[in-house]
């Protein structure tokens, strides 16, 4: 009767496990909504303000009622001049002087490799709205804003090798250039200068600023950030998202010493890196799901006949953990913790440099993830056999064990002396077991953000029908291995990694010790089936570590067998012991 109630207790505790992992997962980690294109506009045309102020934004960069549009018509709508660079391709609106236009060449906006380029900056008024320009302010004085029309020479063209030079005269004594270049990568350097032509010295405040809509953003939880993003003072703050800057209602200020700001989301990035001294940064919200990120310096004077330059750098691109600390060493402070390694980065970071150059070794990052569980368990294999000879040693002294409990049985407290006088006698540690399990626990978190952050990893295929590594199987039980078109919800959709998964932690347990208790041994039978629901809308590539890690489980345990037959006598022993005696309590029950 006992172990029924046991095991209706397992039974009923797994089902809480498993729904409500499948609750929190959906809670804490909610999948985007597609918003169609109506209800954008509908959001875009709603009541709130525009502007949250005169230093955010023109009223220009505003969008207006049903004034969504197709990212194609509104680049052949203006004038432009091209972007051609290593990484990027696009182009310059020459209205506003607008970086609007920036597309990813060796990053695909899905797994299908005819989808196209990722288009990461797209222009006013489109669906993913995101942008980039550079102007300045001054009391009395006409400065270029987001409706001025610049001008370029004949024939130009933005390349690593050819800079574009901007101009704009006010008309009365003051002009305005911007010269941009760009590198071999995603960053863009902005030399903003003006010329004071006239009498008189005046006062300007050079502004650099990112405007960008949150509808197309990733979202944002507890383990991963997406939206406002700034380092101050050598630190990253990852702290605000884009319900928050709504919230405060107007200027979020980047406090102390601004190194860098912007947006990002889980792979991409856009933020504005200022000159050294004498700058302020903030987040502003705009209105209708719009948003700006500002750098603007203090005024300075220019006196007659002076010109005055500031240098702003744009990086608009790919988190690439190699590019991201290559501009770090170049003097960006902090750069490659845009990536949010979170409290694993200890761990993380090394793993996956790690990766890379398993990668390098074998050119299949499904086969570098299998390398890199040989690596781990090669690391852990000492521990391991620590692990066992504890195990052996605690099932020599289980004898006085027994006795001890049988003793004091009505003394919990003596009982509980007794029993830490007999291993330290014995010289036995009961919790040696677990070490292996506590180690293993960071590993495999920091390979769960290795997968999810890592743009290297996304859609990097294995074999067979695993195109996405970071991405779940696709093919699931209930959907008869994808020839039914639909996608089974949440923990129902079991695929083929998950049931090998379930299918080597039950051999797994079999292959251990058995439980002393009754409930353990029933608690233990169902976990490999319950972690093959829990894990399988996890990415296909921590699946393929758990695995294999099982399986040199597996391989380990048989080895120390091996070594060890005393101890495999001794276990087969207590297994039909404890088998006979559950015959008798079942016969006369």
């Amino acid at each position: 009767m006992d172990n029924q109630r046991n095991l209706i207790l397992a039974v009923v505790l797994s089902a809480i496990l498993l729904f409500g992992w499948d609750f929190a997962m959906r809670t804490f980690y909610p999948q985007p909504e597609v918003e169609p294109a109506s209800a954008a506009a509908s959001v875009a045309g709603s009541d709130a303000p525009a502007v949250a102020g005169p230093a955010a934004t023109d009223d220009a960069d505003a969008v207006s009622a049903g004034e969504l549009v197709e990212v194609d018509a509104a680049i052949a709508a203006t004038d432009r001049v091209e972007i051609d660079a290593p990484e990027v391709t696009g182009s310059i609106n020459l209205t506003g002087a607008r970086v609007d236009d920036i597309e990813l060449k060796t990053h695909r906006q899905t797994v299908d490799r005819d989808s196209g380029p990722v288009h990461l900056l797209q222009p006013r008024g489109t669906e993913g709205q995101q942008f980039a320009r550079f102007d300045w302010v001054g009391d009395g004085i006409a400065t270029p804003d987001a409706n001025t029309v610049w001008t370029a020479p004949a024939g130009s063209e933005l390349t690593q090798d050819t800079p574009l030079r901007l101009t704009w005269d006010n008309g009365q004594g003051l002009v305005f250039n911007q010269t941009m270049s760009i590198d071999d990568h995603y960053m863009l350097t902005v030399v903003q200068s003006v010329t004071n032509n006239g009498d008189a010295t005046v006062a300007l405040a050079p502004r650099g600023l990112i405007n960008r809509t949150s509808r197309n953003a990733d979202q944002s939880n507890f383990n991963v950030h997406a939206g406002p993003i700034s380092a101050h003072d050598d630190a990253v703050d990852f702290g605000w998202d884009y319900d928050d800057v709504d919230e405060a209602g107007g200027e979020v200020a980047v406090e102390g010493q601004v190194n860098w700001v912007g947006f990002t989301d889980i792979y991409w990035m856009s933020t504005l890196i200022p000159q050294e001294g004498g700058a302020r940064a903030y987040f502003s919200p705009l209105g209708n799901q719009t948003y700006a990120a500002v750098v603007q310096y203090d005024a300075v004077n220019v006196p007659a006949g002076q010109t005055v330059t500031t240098t702003t750098r744009l990086f608009a691109g790919a988190k690439e953990s190699a590019v991201l600390s290559a501009y770090e060493d170049a003097g960006v402070p902090r750069f490659g913790l845009a990536i949010d390694w979170g409290w694993f980065r200890w761990i993380a970071r090394p793993m996956w440099q790690v990766l890379i150059w398993l990668f390098g070794l074998v050119g299949n990052f499904g086969l570098a993830i299998i390398c890199l569980t040989f690596v781990v368990r090669l690391l852990m294999f000492p521990i391991a056999q620590k692990q066992f000879h504890s195990m052996a040693q605690m099932r020599a002294v289980q004898p006085k064990m027994k006795a001890l409990q049988e003793r004091y049985k009505d003394d919990k407290a003596e009982l509980q002396q007794q029993m830490a006088k007999l291993y330290k006698e014995e010289k036995v540690n009961p919790l040696a077991g677990c070490l292996p399990i506590f180690l293993q626990i960071p590993i495999f978190f920091a390979l769960y953000k290795v997968l999810r952050l890592a743009i290297e990893m996304r859609h990097e295929p294995f074999y067979g029908w695993i195109h996405d590594l970071s991405a779940p199987d696709p093919l699931h039980v209930l959907n008869l291995f994808g020839l039914l078109d639909f996608t089974p919800p949440g923990f129902l959709g079991i695929g083929v990694l998950a049931i090998l998964l379930g299918f080597t932690m039950w051999l797994q347990f079999k292959l251990n010790p058995a439980a002393m208790d009754p409930m353990q041994q029933q608690v233990f039978m169902i976990m490999p089936w319950i972690m093959m629901f829990v894990m399988a809308p996890f990415a296909s590539g921590l699946l393929l570590y758990w695995i294999t890690s099982n399986l040199l489980t597996l391989a380990q345990q048989k080895y120390l067998y091996s070594r060890n037959p005393q101890l495999r006598a001794q276990m087969e022993k207590e297994r039909e012991e404890k088998a006979r005696a559950h015959a008798r309590e079942k016969a006369g029950g």
